[in-house]
């Protein structure tokens, strides 16, 4: 897997995988790495393993799902001892997407058996984690939107926002989103960032607030929405 990840703040770091071009957040903390989404296949997580262990010197101890779609999760069993955050999914569903968007069938498989093994602590509201040398990261469940569990995850200036907010094309809203309801889900997303927050989307390059303002603004009007 090629990858090349770049630094957003010291310690603070985001890859866009190839394929789907999904993101993946890497927060660093005295105490091992928290990862935002988890990757589309335990392969992929061992070579994520791999290189932020080469990067930053620590393991990864933490992963938060920011929704429950292949690309975002599939990846969630091959971080062994990891706890995990979020809502996983059903994972033969997940593996029959992937195999739908092209993931061959015994990688697919290789997913749903590794993230059946995976006990998900879901996102109710908020929660706060601490990854030690004084940096907490709080997480955010904001949908439904995108999914029913949209979930962000915010350190200092910079919110991960998984597919609340894509920049590499319009937003992608499947059978499980709720249209209606995502315009809200993007006001509570930048009442939690601010106005000079960093975002990051779930595909593309990172945004600030007034581009987050005009995609909410498109969704609004797509769905009919105030």
């Amino acid at each position: 897997m090629e990858t090349s990840w770049e630094e957003l703040a010291p310690g603070v770091l985001r890859i866009r995988l190839p394929g789907w071009d999904e993101t993946v957040g890497a927060i660093a903390g005295a105490r091992g790495v928290l990862l935002v989404d988890a990757g589309p296949s335990p392969d992929a997580a061992g070579a994520i393993r791999a290189e932020l262990r080469g990067l930053l010197g620590l393991p990864v101890r933490w992963v938060v799902l920011t929704h429950p779609h292949f690309d975002h999760v599939l990846g969630a069993g091959g971080y062994p001892g990891a706890r995990v955050y979020g809502e996983p999914g059903d994972p033969a569903e997940l593996a029959a997407d992937a195999v739908r968007h092209g993931m061959p069938e015994a990688e697919a498989a290789k997913g749903a058996a590794a993230l059946a093994e995976v006990r998900a602590q879901p996102v109710e509201s908020r929660l706060s984690l601490y990854l030690g040398g004084g940096r907490t990261v709080s997480v955010a469940r904001l949908g439904p939107a995108h999914t029913p569990h949209d979930a962000v995850v915010k350190v200092d200036d910079i919110v991960f926002c998984g597919d609340l907010v894509e920049e590499s094309g319009e937003p992608q809203a499947g059978p499980d989103a709720d249209p209606a309801a995502w315009p809200a889900a993007l006001d509570r997303l930048l009442e939690l960032g601010g106005p000079r927050a960093r975002y990051v989307p779930g595909h593309g390059a990172v945004v600030d607030a007034a581009f987050v303002r005009a995609q909410r603004a498109f969704l609004a009007a797509r769905a009919g929405a105030q």
